[in-house]
């Protein structure tokens, strides 16, 4: 060996000894378990090489190994053998894959949990299971569970107000879609609507004889009333002959509606055109994923030059990567995360501890989005793209998320909720193309045509004939429909028809309201048209349509003459008696005031002083007042008054004869309590309705039955009843009958009303509800009440003539009150303003107040001059007449007069003893009784005040 060979080969060994660990320093083996001959494990397995293929480019120092094992079928225990086999014969480090969750459980709790080897599978659980994470801790669910898509599809159940649906899902034996089931039951109810039938289908490739399976599945389906189909899961040998035979025998046109959920939606990518075909019109929720994305564009051209030259399908069209290659590229990475920043390099129970460890720590942007764990489920919420197949593939309307709803954006692109997002389907800019080329929305419900006519039952026997009416036409040899209620449903078919036809028969139904819906529960009838009442406990089992017609419960008595004996108080009612007395009394209070100052005819006594304005007051009432007034604000006021009695007399005397005039009647019977005590027999027609509300809810027991309208005036007569109960609509027409005989007595009840009544959930509801709307804004309803009714002329003309006579209130007369209340208190304010301003002026009284007096200085001057003095001139003295009686009466005065001076004489002085304010009280009391002495010499004449002189030195 020459020497430079030696070196070269000392060399080589140097740097294979030396560095060979830094370059390939860890390794670790993967294990997958998916189905490869599937057109989905294809897509799956293309990605994890993508994946791999990087991982290995970008991280030299790895030795990564991938062994993938096929498993044919959904068997959760293929799913454990595959997955022991990798274990045992592979040693892998973690197992990626797994389609459904039953496997993957299983998987996790033999394999996972007994070798402590992560387990990260592409499903997870509909329900998510109580501590998951704790029964299951090297399970990790790369996948969400179902509530968020149920969510989804309830949206679009209620979107276009469907109220049935029909389930379908594959059953794998493990009950993996009833949890789904459970969950759209659930979702469902919440927005109005219900599962009607939920259809099962097993595996595909367990079936003997799929073709006659499948005829006798479908057909059970055209039994039922929905025509909502909602495909919760299913495989696409199983969905592709469903689809198949649905459209053979007639339900994937007309008016139904196809939902498909993401296990068919998320393939329609990579399906044939045949399964394109047989779908055509059916909505699609489709898993969102970014596809504008710089590394979803590499990881798409390395995905399509892999699927190319591994798989040359003659069939195989399609090389687009779908949610599963995305899927499963992103669980492959988080492997390859965890393997990365662990650097593994044997395998052993501590290591798979630390890989899932390290897994359940990632938090990456994936290309379908941020991958991050929570007790091992997948923490990222949802986005669904909502499709709708048409041609040869399929058209995006829009996108549903749990924050936002609807929106025509993705949830991480929708910048103004209010703008780009919306609470229903319908208000989305995308046009869906329905099944069969429907160019309305799918009723989504069995609807009636000329082969199977809409059944209509009719009430046979009701007790008003105006509502509904039964005859035999012997004409035409059959029965004639006829009432309010018939031309009712002409009228309202009429407008619905213009959407869509509705074929239709009546058929009579003699029984009684109650066994009428029973037959519409059990699909007997398809509808009722009559005079149904609604009722809570009815809107349980059918749907009613908007009332037509108000309902409530209501008594009926006879009536009797009114007594008249307090008549003469019935023109006004008690807030008008208490007002006009209140106002004639405040009338009283100012004319005194205001004339007592100046007017000796309001002075005198005080008792002589009330007497005189009360009869003055009073008389105007009248017309008869006699006495003078002097003031021109008394005058303004008395005007006033004059005017306001002129009205109240008028108003008084035109009400008093107008019920004098028209006979007053009143019930015989007017509170239900009274027959409720004497259990007096009440009537009431031969509806168990009406019979259960009286027992039930009104506690009356003592009932008869009346079967038609005209046997309850001769039951009123014989005394068999004392009352009849009859609904709202019933009472209208007895009373315009009868209404001079009868009245209503007591407080009505009230209830739901009238409608009609179809099979829960039909959408014929809905549009019939909509056309009385219609029917009731344009007028067209009231028109045709008075075309079957009348007017009820009768009754009303008696309500009018009670309303006419009806007694007055104060609200027809609170503004002349008013005005009249603010004229004569703006007199009467005026009259005290000059009243001050003259005592200021000529009072000398008040030129004794001083600049530096107290306040109560003031006050006492003040009282002193206007309250003593006026007091005192305000007592009106006899005329001179030469009588003994008059001569007494004149002494008894004076005496009243020296008593009262003195004793207020007293008082003053004793509450202050000021120099200055005795000096004021002396000298009014001076004036005083000057003004005494004058008064007695005018009174006895010249010669004769002696008595006065002494009376007025003593009072000095």
């Amino acid at each position: 060996m020459s020497p430079c060979s030696f070196l070269f080969l000392l060399l080589t060994y140097f740097i294979i000894f030396s560095f060979g660990p830094t370059i390939i320093d860890a390794s670790a083996n993967v294990g997958v378990i998916i189905d490869v001959d599937s057109s989905i494990g294809r897509e799956q397995k293309t990605a994890i090489k993508v994946a791999v293929q990087n991982f290995k480019s970008g991280s030299r120092n790895h030795n990564l190994e991938v062994h993938f094992k096929n498993i044919n079928g959904s068997h959760p225990m293929q799913a454990v053998s595959a997955a022991e086999e990798l274990v045992r014969e592979q040693e892998v480090e973690a197992i990626v894959g797994i389609q459904t969750w039953e496997q993957a459980a299983l998987v996790a709790d033999i394999v996972g949990n007994g070798a402590q080897v992560p387990v990260v599978s592409f499903s997870a659980a509909a329900v998510t299971p109580p501590l998951v994470h704790s029964r299951w801790p090297f399970l990790i669910q790369m996948a969400n569970n179902g509530s968020e898509q149920i969510n989804c599809i309830s949206g679009l159940v209620q979107s276009y107000h469907w109220r049935k649906v029909i389930a379908i899902y594959e059953d794998d034996s493990f009950g993996g879609g009833s949890g789904m089931i459970t969950l759209l039951s659930d979702a469902l109810n919440r927005v109005g609507a219900e599962v009607e039938y939920h259809l099962a289908l097993p595996l595909y490739s367990s079936l003997a004889y799929p073709e006659i399976f499948f005829h006798e599945e479908v057909a059970k389906i055209l039994g039922k009333q929905s025509r909502v189909f909602i495909v919760l899961g299913s495989s696409l040998p199983t969905a592709t002959r469903l689809f198949a035979k649905a459209k053979q025998l007639g339900i994937m046109g007309g008016d139904s509606a196809w939902i498909l959920g993401d296990s068919l939606s998320d393939i329609l990518d990579s399906v044939d055109n045949s399964f394109i075909s047989s779908v055509q019109g059916a909505l699609g929720i489709k898993t969102y994923y970014s596809e504008d994305t710089i590394e979803f564009s590499d990881f798409k051209g390395q995905y399509q030059k892999i699927y190319r030259a591994e798989y040359q399908y003659p069939n195989e069209s399609h090389f687009e990567p779908g949610f599963h290659a995305v899927q499963a590229y992103d669980s492959m990475n988080a492997v390859l995360e965890g393997v990365k920043s662990l650097g593994m390099n044997s395998h052993s129970k501590t290591s798979g501890l630390l890989l899932l460890n390290q897994i359940l720590s990632n938090n990456f942007s994936g290309l379908g989005g941020n991958v991050q764990f929570h007790n091992g489920m997948l923490l990222r919420k949802q986005t669904f793209k909502i499709v709708n197949v048409v041609g040869r593939s399929y058209k995006e309307i829009g996108y549903w998320s749990s924050k936002f709803g609807f929106s025509k954006y993705d949830a991480d692109n929708v910048k103004e909720p209010d703008m780009d997002a919306v609470n229903s389907m319908m208000k989305l800019p995308g046009v869906v193309n329905w099944p069969g080329d429907l160019n309305r929305v799918p009723k989504g419900f069995a609807m009636p045509s000329e082969a199977n006519k809409l059944r209509i039952g009719v009430p046979g026997s009701a007790s008003f004939d105006k509502y509904v009416k039964v005859e035999w036409d012997e004409i035409n040899g059959k029965e004639k429909y006829d009432g309010f209620c018939i031309d009712l449903f002409e009228e309202v078919l009429k407008i619905v028809e213009e959407h869509y036809p509705i074929p239709y028969e009546f058929i009579t139904h003699n029984g009684t309201y109650d066994s009428l819906i029973d037959k519409v529960i059990n699909n007997t009838y398809d509808a009722v048209v009559g005079d149904v009442t609604i009722l809570e406990s009815r809107m349980k089992d059918v749907e009613f349509t908007q009332p037509f017609a108000e309902s409530g419960l209501s008594m009926i008595v006879k009536v009797k003459d009114a007594p008249r004996a307090w008549i003469f108080l019935k023109p006004f009612t008690w807030n008008m008696w208490i007002a006009t007395f209140a106002i004639l009394f405040y009338t009283m209070f100012v004319v005194w005031f205001i004339e007592h100052q100046s007017n000796p005819e309001f002075r005198g006594p005080f008792r002589d002083q009330l007497g005189t304005a009360f009869w003055f007051t009073f008389s105007s009432l009248f017309g008869s007042h006699r006495d003078n007034i002097n003031s021109n604000y008394s005058k303004v006021v008395v005007v006033i008054w004059l005017f306001v009695v002129f009205v109240l007399t008028s108003s008084y005397t035109a009400s008093l004869t107008s019920m004098l005039t028209i006979p007053r009647l009143e019930p015989s019977v007017t509170d239900i309590q009274w027959v409720r005590k004497t259990n007096r027999t009440v009537g009431c027609d031969g509806d168990s309705f009406v019979k259960n509300y009286l027992r039930n809810v009104l506690d009356i027991h003592n009932i008869k039955t009346i079967n038609d309208q005209n046997d309850y005036p001769a039951a009123f007569m014989n005394g068999s009843i004392v009352a009849a109960f009859l609904e709202l609509p019933y009472k209208k027409i007895f009373l315009d009958q009868y209404c001079s005989d009868y009245a209503e007595g007591g407080e009505s009840y009230r209830l739901g009303g009238l409608g009609f009544v179809f099979q829960r959930g039909s959408p014929i509801a809905r549009d019939f509800s909509e056309a009385i709307l219609a029917l009731s804004e344009n007028g067209g309803l009231k028109r045709l009440e008075n075309e079957v009714f009348g007017s009820f002329d009768n009754c009303s003309d008696k309500d009018k003539d009670e309303n006419n006579t009806a007694s007055l209130s104060f609200k027809s007369f609170w503004a002349l009150y008013l005005v009249y209340g603010i004229i004569s208190t703006i007199c009467l304010v005026i009259f005290l303003v000059r009243l001050m301003k003259s005592y200021t002026v000529d009072n000398p009284v008040y030129d004794q107040v001083a600049p530096n007096d107290h306040g109560w200085h003031k006050v006492i001057k003040i009282v002193q001059s206007i309250g003593l003095v006026q007091y005192l001139g305000s007592l009106r003295l006899p005329s001179p007449r030469k009588s003994s009686s008059m001569t007494n009466a004149t002494d008894a005065g004076f005496r009243s007069l020296r008593k009262a001076s003195s004793m207020t004489y007293a008082r003053l002085r004793s509450l202050k003893k000021a120099p200055s304010f005795t000096h004021a009280i002396d000298v009014d009391d001076r004036r005083t009784s000057e003004w005494s002495l004058a008064r007695h010499s005018e009174y006895e004449g010249p010669g004769s005040s002696s008595q006065a002189e002494i009376e007025f030195t003593k009072l000095s």
